[in-house]
């Protein structure tokens, strides 16, 4: 084969990417070097084990982060990580006798690191059961490294974080029984409630806890920038190279959320939101005109439209376009060849008129809990069903449309991450002035959901979270909804629906494991699930 990925919901057959192309347009090159990048990160972390330091524990999670769906298509800039980290495992094992091909092997070279790849991509763990709690707990580390990662770029580390990262990884290149390699999985679960709340309190102290805001969908008439991606430093930034040059900013996908700091509300220039979610961009980017800044993942193949005037930042990358460097230690991103180019631009192409509201984090959803409260307990408000995680291209995705369309007119959607895009335009009224859709965020702010729900379950005084009216249905793509997944596992949520296919790098026997475990269901019905969700099911 030429290559072989399974890592996101929409790999092929929902079996796995295995030719010269991946679904989401990678090419076989690429997945390989990113298997050579993994393979070279487990081989720090085995010699990392008895010396690591939170330099090398941010720098395995930004290139994991580099590995995530949609996040760099580059490869000169996955050989270069692929070269640094070669430079830190051997500088790590000095004086240690270990002997894991991963700590010896060795390689400068395109290749080099090509034909390595062969030998240690996912398929080189040949039993399927092993390979699938190997594979769920790696993509379990990439969303920790992610959310991590965007903490750290705020000033917020957790040194213990790094720890385990480096112990997870590690433990993928030992034979582990199957038990043990159940409680590491869980155990990643723990460690993504940790990151979400390092990153929480990183938003939060920098910007401001998240308010009810009315974001602006329509256009203005001025040059335009727009902001994509899950970065809120890049945008902070952004902004205020942009403030008093004419050029107004827009969000776009998983950076919607931005609009609901205060911090960011003082800069008049920053118009609102442009369209929907990350898989629309070749159509949007397109009718947006301006400059585009990608600041993590979520890119797709860039189109010749808009070629010429889209930038990355961050662990994103895609070939041939340019990418804006790293600040330098207490310096700031320097976005000046963007803004510039953004004034030649013509304004936006209107594509929609309105508003929609979010900001229902935790906080502010705690500040409305008497009345939340009050209306559960007239029976005003019947169930909350959390619809967070992520949107994509695949056709049954519009179960989650007709599912918000379903539920009855008694029940709140609690959402975070781009999977809103997929309801929250629809009119679906309030309930005594709660609107129906309550948005907390982008898909790290699932922690805000499963705090409010720890929350009321104490203002209810129950013993257990599953005995809230609650019920699960997740929409799941890419690496960080996994570790949002295992994070309401390690919580002790059950019967979460899970969609719209079951991930397929879960071999049966592991499925089966979930599934007995934690009560998972695959999404089926509109009808049938709502009926159930509705009954506690």
């Amino acid at each position: 084969m030429s290559m072989f990925c399974y890592q996101c919901q929409e790999t092929m057959k929902n079996q796995g990417c295995s030719f010269n192309r991946g679904m989401c347009g990678k090419n076989a090159d690429t997945a390989k070097l990113q298997d050579v990048l993994v393979y070279t990160l487990k081989g720090i972390a085995l010699a990392a084990e008895k010396k690591s330091d939170a330099e090398t524990g941010l720098f395995i999670a930004k290139s994991l982060f580099a590995t995530i769906t949609n996040a760099n298509f580059d490869n000169e800039r996955l050989m270069s990580l692929i070269k640094e980290g070669l430079a830190r495992r051997d500088a790590l094992k000095k004086g240690q006798k270990l002997e894991h091909d991963a700590l010896l092997w060795s390689g400068s070279t395109y290749e080099d690191f090509i034909a390595k790849a062969e030998t240690v991509g996912v398929l080189a763990t040949e039993n399927e059961d092993v390979r699938s709690l190997r594979e769920l707990l790696t993509y379990g580390l990439k969303g920790v490294s992610a959310y991590t990662e965007h903490a750290a770029m705020l000033g917020k580390e957790d040194i213990n974080i790094y720890y385990f990262l480096i112990e997870g990884l590690a433990s993928t290149l030992k034979k582990l029984r199957t038990d043990e390699m159940i409680a590491m999985v869980m155990k990643a679960g723990e460690f993504a409630v940790k990151a979400m709340a390092l990153l929480d309190e990183a938003n939060t102290s920098t910007y401001g806890n998240p308010e009810i805001t009315e974001v602006n969908i329509g256009v203005g008439k001025n040059p335009g920038i727009l902001i994509s991606g899950h970065d809120l430093h890049d945008m902070e930034e952004l902004l205020q190279q942009t403030e008093g040059t004419g050029i107004d900013v827009y969000t776009h996908s998983e950076m919607l959320p931005a609009n609901y700091y205060p911090a960011f509300k003082k800069y008049k220039h920053f118009v609102g939101n442009y369209g929907n979610a990350w898989w629309k961009q070749n159509e949007e980017f397109t009718t947006f005109n301006g400059t585009v800044l990608m600041t993590t993942n979520c890119i797709i193949p860039v189109k010749d439209e808009y070629k010429d005037r889209i930038f990355t930042t961050g662990m994103a990358g895609y070939p041939g376009v340019p990418h804006i460097a790293d600040r330098a230690e207490g310096k700031t991103k320097d976005f000046s060849k963007l803004i510039e180019l953004a004034k030649t631009c013509q304004p936006p192409v209107e594509i929609e008129t309105g508003t929609i509201v979010g900001g229902f984090a935790h906080h502010q959803v705690m500040a409305l809990a008497d009345k939340l409260v009050g209306a559960v307990k007239s029976g005003a408000i019947k169930r909350f069903v959390v619809m967070a995680g992520c949107d994509g291209r695949h056709k049954t995705r519009s179960y989650f449309t007709e599912v918000a369309e379903e539920l009855p007119a008694d029940t709140v959607i609690l959402t975070a991450g781009c999977a809103k895009y997929r309801y929250n335009k629809l009119q679906l009224g309030d309930i005594g002035g709660i609107p129906r859709v309550l948005d907390a965020g982008q898909c790290n702010d699932s922690y805000s959901l499963a705090v409010i729900a720890l929350k009321l379950k104490e203002v209810f005084e129950l013993n257990n979270i599953n005995d809230l009216p609650i019920s699960f249905d997740i929409a799941w793509y890419e690496q960080k909804a996994v570790a949002v997944l295992l994070a309401l596992l390690f919580l002790g949520v059950k019967g979460i629906r899970l969609g719209p296919t079951l991930p397929g790098f879960l071999s049966p026997n592991v499925a089966k494991i979930l599934v007995e475990t934690f009560n998972i269901i695959p999404t089926g019905d509109v009808k049938a699930d709502v009926e159930a969700m509705m009954q506690g099911k």
